[in-house]
């Protein structure tokens, strides 16, 4: 069953750019990790300084060689510069039918 994450950033006042940017750079390498389904940022059309990114992982341990990819260690110190608050992350998978 696959894993779907949700991760919800706030870029600080004037770090927008530097927050999209980051995440950005953070699709091709994501897309390339064989456990990797789906990787997309989005924008809010309405608060440009929040981004949500929406993943899609075949699962716990996918996800978990992931956060130790040195992408990802990179941009979790990016992060570190330029949210307002913390990033704040879901984990889902599909509820059951019936």
């Amino acid at each position: 069953m696959s894993l779907i994450v949700v991760a919800e950033c706030l870029a600080a006042s004037g770090k927008e750019d530097r927050l999209r940017t980051a995440l950005e750079a953070m699709i091709e390498p994501s897309l390339e990790e064989p456990g990797c389904l789906a990787y997309q940022p989005y924008a809010d059309p309405n608060r440009p300084a929040r981004m949500v990114i929406v993943e899609e992982w075949t699962g716990p341990r996918a996800l978990a060689e992931h956060f130790a990819t040195p992408h990802f260690r990179h941009v979790r110190q990016v992060l570190d510069l330029v949210l307002a608050e913390p990033m704040t992350l879901r984990k889902l998978v599909a509820a059951p039918v019936g």
